[in-house]
Formats: C-alpha cells, structure tokens, sequence
C-alpha cells in the first residue's frame, strides 16, 4: 500500500479538538477545569493526551494546579501490586481533597478502572467516575450521571476502538517529543499480565489517521514521534477488524494489507528531518524486515525496547512467552548484524512461579551475551485475574525474589556501564529535550541509542539537534560537551 493510496482512504478525518487553553465561553475558563495524573506505561499517558482532548471540546481547561480542578481524573496502571498501591493512595488524598471542595468530582481511568470496575463505587467508594481504557468519548456522558447523582461506570472493553479520529491534547509537552498510538490491546495472553484483561484484544490503526496526526506534529515543529503500543511490531492494517480476524479477510485486502515495517518505512520517509521511535516488540512478531528499515533510514532511532522476561526455556513456557531462549539470541544476533549500533533494553521478572537457581542462572547468561544497555526489572508480583494467578503457584520465597532481583540490578548496571564506556571520544548527535534535572546550566537530551546524555547549554536550545563529543560517563548517562549543531538525525 502506497502513502498515495493511504491518504486517499475514505476515513473520517482527525477531530481537532483544540489546545490546552480553547473553550467554549469565558465562564468555562473560569468554571470547568480538569486536573490529569497518569501512570504507568507511554500508552496511559498517551490516552490521558486523548482524554485531555475530548474534555477540551466540551469546555474544559486542562490545568496543572490541583486546587484549580472541579474535576480529577487519575489514569492508572494494574501491572503490578506496586502500581495499583501507588495509585490507590493518590485517590484517597484526592478524595480528601473533595471533601474540602465538595464540587470536585474524582474520576479513575485506565487499566486499573477495567479491573476493579463497580468495586471503586460500591465498595471503596472513593470516586465518582469509572472508566475504562476504551471508554474515553464516553466521560461527556458518564459526567452528566454524577451531577445527576446515578452510578457513573464504563468499562465496556471494544473491538474497533483506537481513537483514531481524536487529535490528542499534549500534556506536559516540550514542543518536542511526542506520543502515536498505532495499535490497542494485546492478544499474547502471557500468564503473568493483565493487560488482555485490561486493554482488550489487538487492533492496529488506520494508516491515514496515523499519517496524519504524525504531519500535524511535523507542521507544529516536532522533532521526535514515538509509535506506541503493546506489541507495535504486530500492526496489521487490511481495511478493519482485529489481527486475529486476518485469515477470514478478502484475498485482495490480505495481499494489499499494511504490516508495520511498511508503515514505519512510510513516516519515516515522509519526515526525513523528524526522529522516530518505537515502543515496544515482541521478540517473536519482530520481523527482519523492520530491521533492514531501520538500518534504510537515518532518523529511525537505532533503540529497540525488546522485553525476554526470563532467560530460562523453562519459565518462558510457563510464562506463554511465544518463544524461545535459542530464537531470542538469533534475533539478537541479526539486530546487531544489521544494526550494528543498534542500543537494545529489556524488561525482566525475577522469581516467576517455579524458577528454579538454573533457571535464573540462564537469565544471568543470557544477559552476558546480549550486555543491555539499559532495563525494567521487577520482582514477580501476582496479578488477580491472570492465570499465572489461576493455575500456578507463587512458590518462590520473597526474599529469594529480592536476592535474585537484586543480583539482576547488579548485572545489568555493569552491562550499562560497559554500553555507555563504548561512547568515550567519539561525537553523538543528541536532541535537545530539556534542562537537565541537576543542573540548570546543562542541556539533557538522547542519542539515536536512548541513551540520556548531559552538556553545557552554551548558544543551544531545547529542540535543536547537536554533535556532543563524550568525555565521561556514568553506568546511566553520557556527559560531554558540544561540538556544534548537527547536520544528523
């Protein structure tokens, strides 16, 4: 499928919904203000960007000061215990903070709303709204219920929903990075997540509605476009339905379908001067093909988020991973063939149900042959609904979860020492994205490999792209010092 024949497709276009600051009348300025928390993954805080849009055309204004907000909504995260404690305790104070303000209505989105459902109002009874992640151009709706004073709850999960027609509102934004949703939900079904629960089958997004809002952020001055979702290396686009519906499509729509190493090849070509990112694969849909795309075209970030969870075929079977340890190091070794630059990071789960010492041993080994540069490593936390919750037993003590966690951290921090040592004396282009967090006379920004790098600020500003020649490094960032503006991505 051409970017020709993509833009000629018969879909609705995006509905702009405005800016942070639009609303219908002055009174609305003054009188409906929404204040949004998010939580999680990238996917949470791109939803609440579409959230912040569609309360925006009905007359809200986004507002980053609590004591401003007649409404509070929280998106939230369920993957793990941690999170849903995290979250749970800001509705709580949020909820002290309405009974200060008895106009303020608290709402929850997201993953965590889909799993407990009614339980918020009818148990907890510490929000007014409930709505779930495929919910969201129901909130006009449900916000009529509760000044009505009815039971204000949509967790109806969808199969066609993805937003597509919704111009996010980009919250917090630096003018320069930013998130684009292409698919929903996840149909891998791995034991340990609740995400298939929470977040409903995969679908993928229309490519015109993607193309466009990408154009829409190149017009505005963006320099980096992140394409989001739960396994983006699985887009498929043939005209409608979900992915697990291909088979019954029409010869003609399987042959003109749109995979993702196409769509990637198609924004990246289209703004050759804007950087682009994904996030994030799984090892068994990512497809050589988008590899050699990204190796075609400068301004694809050479990053890829490649989670393996355990290095033991043992746990990856109970954990319903969909491959093995031998297939991940084949795919390893053709990102660096390809790629030889390529910067790779990972998630990983110590202690799963049965882990034996042998089996975190090879998660050990495993991170030896492949040296991450960086990762997101947790202890294993039991999710209600899963069927890791179901059918196996967490019989892995605490403290050894900790122990073998803790000796993963360790691991893992040598590794990204070793990564970013590799950067000492050579020149990186880096793209401005804001004033570093320790020093207000520093830039802070990323190579094409994600790896945060820090330099004085001198004539540069947030946005521009820069060659940084590395003097030092920490196991977590480059420091150096510019060189001039680059003529890179």
């Amino acid at each position: 499928m051409s970017l020709e024949e993509i833009h000629s497709l018969g879909k609705k276009p995006l509905e702009h919904n405005g800016t942070l600051s639009s609303s219908t009348s002055k009174e609305n300025k003054t009188s409906k203000k929404a204040y949004i928390e998010s939580y999680g993954c990238q996917m949470n805080f791109a939803d609440s960007e579409v959230v912040a849009s569609i309360l925006t055309k009905e007359g809200y204004t986004i507002t980053e000061q609590l004591d401003q907000a007649s409404l509070v909504l929280v998106n939230t995260c369920s993957i793990r215990e941690k999170a849903e404690q995290t979250v749970r305790k800001r509705l709580e104070y949020f909820n002290s903070k309405k009974k200060e303000h008895s106009e303020m209505t608290v709402g929850v989105l997201g993953c965590m709303a889909e799993r407990l459902k009614h339980k918020f109002l009818e148990e907890e009874k510490i929000v007014d709204l409930v709505v779930g992640p495929d919910a969201y151009k129901d909130i006009p709706n449900l916000l009529q219920e509760v000044a009505n004073e009815k039971e204000a709850v949509n967790v109806l999960l969808s199969k066609e929903e993805t937003y597509g027609d919704i111009a996010p509102v980009r919250l917090n934004s630096n003018g320069v990075s930013a998130f684009v949703s292409i698919t929903r939900g996840c149909d891998n079904m791995c034991t340990f997540c609740v995400v298939p629960f929470t977040r409903g089958r995969e679908r993928s997004r229309d490519p015109k509605s993607i193309l466009e809002e990408v154009a829409d952020l190149a017009a505005k001055g963006y320099k980096e476009i992140t394409l989001l979702g739960q396994n983006v290396d699985s887009y498929l686009w043939y005209g409608g339905g979900l992915k697990k519906d291909f088979d019954k499509a029409s010869p003609l729509q399987q042959k003109t379908a749109l995979r993702f190493d196409k769509l990637l090849s198609l924004v990246a070509g289209a703004h050759p001067k804007i950087r682009i990112r994904f996030s994030t694969s799984n090892p068994q849909d990512m497809s050589l093909e988008v590899l050699q795309v990204m190796a075609k075209h400068e301004n694809i970030c050479k990053y890829i988020h490649l989670p393996v969870q355990s290095g033991s075929n043992a746990v990856l079977e109970k954990m319903n991973r969909q491959h093995t340890r031998e297939e991940y190091f084949e795919l390893i070794d053709s990102i660096r063939e390809i790629i030889p630059n390529c910067g790779i990071s990972h998630d990983m789960i110590a202690g799963f149900p049965g882990e034996t010492e042998a089996d975190h041993q090879d998660t050990l080994d495993l991170m030896d042959y492949v040296k991450y540069d960086f990762g997101f490593m947790f202890a294993y936390s039991e999710r209600p609904g899963t069927l890791a919750a179901r059918k196996i037993e967490d019989d892995v003590p605490e403290s050894v979860k900790k122990r073998r966690l803790n000796e993963i951290i360790q691991k893992q921090q040598a590794h990204s020492l070793y990564r970013t040592q590799e950067f000492l004396g050579k020149t990186v282009c880096v793209l401005i994205e804001k004033t570093s967090k320790r020093s207000n006379t520093h830039w802070s920004g990323r190579t094409t490999q994600n790896t945060v790098i820090v330099f004085p600020k001198e004539k540069y500003t947030v946005g521009d792209f820069v060659d940084v020649k590395i003097n030092d490094c920490t196991s977590a960032t480059l420091l150096g010092e510019a060189v001039q503006l680059s003529n890179q991505i």
